[in-house]
């Protein structure tokens, strides 16, 4: 059974900046819909307060937790251990995107190590926090973080990585508007 927190604390904030890896999952208002969960990595998550994160999404095939964002703000974060105590750790709660139109775009900017292929932040109102054994979880090594996707997009120019944005990230799987505006 897990145990549902007042706030990120600063055991939780703390535990959450060692863990390598971590999940995003959101899902469409339709119940016809797909649910989405995405592996992210990379220094590219912070605790801004106690009720309030965000993380550096960057350029890839698909955007459905931007379309999701946009459509119902709907999401949940959880890290787990892979290594040391076993441990879970859920935030539940409301994202907005901040993409590079957004005015606090340039405040996001700062926060994080510069990357060519940020495409935008999500940032999320935390609604509840919850942690858990996670005795299940079984124990990996960590290696490296991936870097193909940062070679890829220092490859492109930025008119080439709008192009593809324009191409893959324009719509969810489920039609739903997602990074660019509709045209």
């Amino acid at each position: 059974m897990s145990t549902r927190h007042e706030n990120i604390t600063p055991e939780i904030s703390t535990w959450i900046r060692e863990q390598k890896v971590f999940f995003v999952a959101t899902a469409p208002r339709s119940l016809d819909g797909h649910i989405n969960v995405s592996p992210k990595g990379g220094d590219s998550f912070r605790v801004l307060g106690p009720l309030e994160v965000a993380y550096q999404d960057f350029t890839g095939s698909g955007a459905e937790t931007a379309a999701h964002a946009r459509e119902n703000g709907r999401i949940v974060v959880m890290f787990c251990a892979f290594q040391g105590p076993a441990k879970i750790v859920w935030i539940h709660g409301y994202a907005r995107l901040i993409t590079v139109e957004d005015p606090r775009y340039a405040e996001f900017v700062k926060l994080f190590s510069a990357n060519p292929g940020t495409r935008a932040f999500v940032h999320i109102r935390v609604a509840r926090v919850s942690d858990s054994c996670g005795y299940s979880v079984p124990l990996y090594q960590f290696q490296s973080q991936q870097e193909t996707l940062d070679r890829w997009a220092s490859t492109k120019t930025p008119e080439g990585l709008k192009a593809y944005r324009a191409t893959k990230n324009r719509r969810s799987i489920d039609g739903l508007p997602a990074l660019l505006p509709e045209t």
